[in-house]
């Protein structure tokens, strides 16, 4: 017997913004659209498909125009992670070109475990002409497209080639989106001809769906094992991720280093996860991290890593961990990173392993002796007044350095404020010297550190975030990448604040070029010299010119006193504003401390310029202090 069950007929495109409208997340309660609006720049490869769609369930599933497909990703991505990766963006495209910009976008988000729904057009699946416009052709493969460069940087990926295929795809694509462990990046190709092509959808498949986003608990074995090594460790250190902030586990973490007195160290990803106040926050760690956190770091007998990766920068490139006998006990959902530098794992949610660790050393009163409470509040109070060196301006009518120009913002700034940044110099300068004050108020992007994510992430985020002053911090070079979405943030009124720093190159790898040999090649935006070099004026770009003519209002800052009512304009602004600042060129320090833990970068181990030959000596000390912790 055959069991009838109602229809409506739709196009794909059309049931797949249908479906899509309908799908929730909920954890703790709380419940919320999985995917709250759609970005889309159209082409003959989606306008008659998933952007007729879009007009036709316009009362469902918001629109948002962008001017660059990678950028609507970073926007997306930015809302994503504003709103705890609990909802999401779709970004949709034509074939071809618009389809491959989206690669970076998506291993920015797979990467840095973040869902983004990533819908390009693809190339007719009855194939009625053959080759199509901007189709790539592969002599040994019928059914490849260059959407194919999605596949690695996905965590899902399918190609529809048939109606009926949606319903399956489309519900693994919500799985995964909603994985904590399995989240990044999900591809749906969809042909253009499949797009447009009608079907006969179950009404089941639009029924709305929530999907419980979980918490699991630790397993009692591993639980007590992790509860007998702190219990034994004399120095030990949390390493606080991203992960902490993914689960909005920061409250327990403040728990657990309050009964224990642990200090906290944290990644790019997880700053924040305590205040900078804090008693037990010992500030950033790693490569750009405090000298406090980075030498207990050092001297740490138990490394306790919450949801974090452990990247190089983290780790030192395997130089920073030098403990004797140090051992690492790895919180973290993911049994992947659990398992890292031979680490005891606890696979667990953030938050849920951080109470049960907190309940079980309680019931034993451990807490770390009162000398290595002063030792590392001593270090940090140093640490402080150095920061307070950095941001002093004693001139304030002077152009300001880097740093004075986060002094001038931090002024400003309350727990409200969220400061977006991903490439540069800038991410050293403000992992090391930032004082943040909320849980989600640092917003640097350091997995992948794609020049040109903070203006759409900024946009992103205010979207999430909207009675929040919102500041994209960004350099010259950031700028010229990406300064496309403007036109957006003005079109939509979305009173984003950008912060322009001209320094006139690449100072971040101009600085790291001049201490592995390569002497500044290539990273200052200068006229060539004589000798054909990069090394004669500056070019003579307005960058506030620029942001101006994309219809931002621009208040240009030449001294530290300009600086300080520059921002407090903007900061009051109710309309996309930006501040340009022009602060010391590329061939110059930045101000900021310098590292305090070293970054493998090879250096040629041949040589004949003096400087790379010096670099090679001091490369190999360095490398002789690597550690492989098995």
């Amino acid at each position: 017997m055959t069991v009838q069950t109602s229809t409506t007929r739709l196009t794909v495109a059309q049931a797949l913004v249908r479906f899509l409208s309908a799908q929730y997340t909920e954890r703790d309660g709380v419940r919320q659209r999985l995917i709250g609006a759609t970005w889309g720049i159209f082409g003959h490869g989606n306008v008659a498909g998933i952007g007729q769609a879009l007009i036709e369930h316009a009362d469902v599933m918001p629109y948002h125009q962008g001017r660059n497909e990678q950028a609507m990703v970073h926007a997306a991505v930015g809302y994503a992670r504003q709103s705890n990766r609990l909802s999401t963006h779709a970004v949709t495209t034509s074939i071809g070109p618009g389809a491959t910009n989206l690669v970076t976008g998506a291993a920015l988000a797979t990467v840095n475990h973040l869902p983004v729904l990533l819908l390009p057009g693809d190339i007719f699946a009855t194939r009625p002409a053959d080759p199509v416009l901007q189709q790539l052709e592969v002599p040994y493969a019928g059914d490849v497209s260059v959407n194919d460069c999605l596949r690695p940087v996905s965590r899902y990926f399918d190609r529809i080639t048939r109606p009926e295929a949606l319903i399956p795809s489309a519900l693994n694509a919500m799985r995964v989106l909603t994985d904590p462990v399995e989240t990044g990046a999900v591809t749906l190709a969809l042909p253009q001809d499949v797009q447009a092509e009608a079907y006969d959808w179950p009404d089941d498949f639009f029924a709305e769906r929530t999907w419980v986003v979980r918490r699991p608990g630790a397993d009692p074995t591993e639980l007590a094992e992790a509860v007998r090594a702190i219990r034994a460790a004399k120095r030990p250190l949390v390493v606080a991720g991203g992960g902490v902030h993914h689960s909005r586990a920061e409250a327990a973490l403040a728990e657990f280093a309050e009964v224990t007195r642990i200090p906290v160290a944290a990644t790019q990803a997880g700053k924040g996860s305590l205040c900078w106040d804090h008693p037990q926050d010992v500030g950033g760690v790693g490569h750009t991290g405090t000298a406090t956190a980075d030498e207990l770091a050092r001297t740490a007998d138990l490394v306790i890593g919450v949801g974090t990766r452990y990247t190089d920068f983290t780790t030192a490139s395997g130089t920073l961990f030098t403990g004797a006998g140090v051992r690492f006990l790895n919180l973290n959902i993911a049994p992947f990173d659990g398992h890292k530098l031979a680490g005891m794992p606890l696979i667990a949610d953030a938050r849920s392993g951080l109470e049960e660790l907190t309940t079980a050393l309680d019931l034993h009163t451990y807490r770390v002796a009162d000398s290595y409470v002063t030792e590392y509040t001593e270090d940090k109070e140093r640490w402080e007044q150095r920061v307070d060196a950095c941001y002093e301006a004693d001139e304030p009518d002077v152009r300001p350095t880097q740093p004075q120009v986060l002094g001038a913002l931090d002024a400003i700034v309350d727990q409200s404020d969220v400061i977006i940044n991903a490439a540069g110099s800038l991410p050293g300068d403000l992992h090391k010297l930032w004082r943040t004050r909320s849980r989600d108020q640092y917003h640097v992007e350091y997995g992948y550190s794609c020049m040109g994510y903070e203006i759409p992430a900024a946009i992103g985020v205010k979207l999430a975030a909207p009675d929040r002053p919102v500041w994209a911090l960004v350099g010259d070079g950031t700028y010229l990448m990406m300064p496309t979405e403007i036109v957006t943030a003005v079109q939509e009124g979305i009173a984003i604040k950008v912060l322009i720093l001209q320094n006139h190159g690449y100072a971040s790898i101009g600085g790291l070029s001049e201490t592995t040999g390569g002497e500044r090649f290539g990273t200052a935006y200068r006229f060539r010299s004589d000798d054909g070099t990069y090394t004669g004026p500056p070019l003579p770009v307005d960058l506030a010119a620029n942001a101006a003519g994309l219809g931002m209002r621009v208040l240009r800052a030449k001294t530290v006193r300009d600086l300080r009512e520059a921002l407090a304009e903007a900061r009051a602004a109710d309309t996309p504003t930006c501040v340009y600042v022009e602060t010391e060129t590329a061939d110059t320090v930045s101000g900021a401390p310098p590292a305090q833990a070293w970054w493998d970068v090879p250096v040629a181990e041949t040589a004949t310029r003096p400087s790379a030959v010096k670099a090679r000596e001091l490369y190999e000390r360095h490398v002789s202090t690597r550690r492989r912790h098995l």
